[in-house]
């Protein structure tokens, strides 16, 4: 068996579906279900039962399971050990980004780590910010950006920049919501984000503050240009990047609502356990230097 097999496997098993296992591996749905049969042939066994929804272990899967992440660890670590004696930085990197991939800069650190480890390969995947940081802690993905507050000691953080949320609503209400009572913007339809996200936690605790619980009414959107472009079509009230309500104001989209301002923190995460893998040491490394050279080039532009 090949270890692109056992990677196949693994991809399904966390998964429990084909298609997002696919997309995770970049290959097609045919050719990792054509991967699985070919394992399954083997090893005389069958790893997996077709559900309702989507692919579930067999008992003989679930006891091979284990086995198969750590053949894949090891692996990781195989590679690792190459590389550190070759002074080379190779492997796949699996990054998390949140919010605008503009307004974490993610653009420019890819293309300095592909610029710097030309052997070093990325996948990118969007997801909010709770789950992205609990990705990073079950594996799923290598380093993440996270917005929210202070991990705890099991993650590596890099503090990136405060980030500044403000209440905006589609410009056609401005009229309906000209004061400040809290109980208005409360009764209005709202575009929140799912439980996990940061997003949820600070409008949680904006009502909260208020006495008063979430929006009875809302739409649930996990992206902030779709949450943004909701706003602008008039579908509900949402807290929003400061830069992106400025913007939406501007622009005659939305009306920022209220005098509330409401500070998060960005930060780039990583398990700590693998601080000194140089993976993650490196893209520590262009993020830190990424942030310091824009914000050093911000500095010039206002002097």
């Amino acid at each position: 068996m090949e270890l692109y097999q056992i990677r196949a496997f693994v991809a399904v098993a966390e998964l429990g579906h084909l298609t997002r296992a696919a997309e995770r591996l970049h290959v097609s749905q045919p050719a990792l279900s054509g991967q699985i049969k070919a394992l399954e042939s083997q090893l005389e066994l069958k790893l997996f039962e077709r559900a309702p929804g989507g692919m579930v272990l067999t008992a003989a899967g679930r006891q091979l399971f284990p086995r198969a992440v750590e053949v894949l660890a090891a692996a990781d670590d195989f590679r690792h050990a190459a590389t550190r004696l070759s002074g080379q930085v190779s492997g796949t990197l699996r990054v998390g980004t949140v919010s605008d991939p503009k307004s974490v800069r993610l653009g420019r650190v890819l293309a300095a780590a592909l610029r710097v480890h030309p052997r070093l390969e990325l996948a990118v995947s969007h997801q909010v910010s709770g789950e992205a940081l609990e990705s990073v802690r079950q594996g799923r993905l290598d380093a993440s950006y996270y917005f929210g507050d202070r991990p705890s000691e099991d993650i590596a953080a890099l503090e990136l920049a405060e980030i500044a949320y403000r209440i905006a609503v589609p410009a056609a209400w401005s009229h309906h919501l000209t004061g400040t009572e809290w109980s208005a913007i409360a009764s209005v339809p709202w575009v929140l984000t799912p439980r996990i996200s940061t997003y949820h936690a600070l409008v949680t605790t904006l009502f909260a503050q208020q006495g008063l619980p979430l929006p009875a009414r809302f739409v649930e959107a996990d992206d902030e240009t779709v949450i943004t472009n909701l706003v602008a079509s008039g579908v509900g009230a949402s807290l929003l990047r400061e830069e992106s309500a400025l913007e939406l104001e501007r622009a005659g989209a939305a009306k920022i609502w209220g005098g509330a301002r409401v500070v998060s923190t960005l930060w780039f995460i990583a398990l700590a356990a693998r601080r000194d893998d140089p993976l993650i040491k490196v893209t520590f490394d262009l993020v830190r230097d990424s942030w310091q050279s824009e914000a050093a080039n911000d500095r010039l532009a206002i002097a």
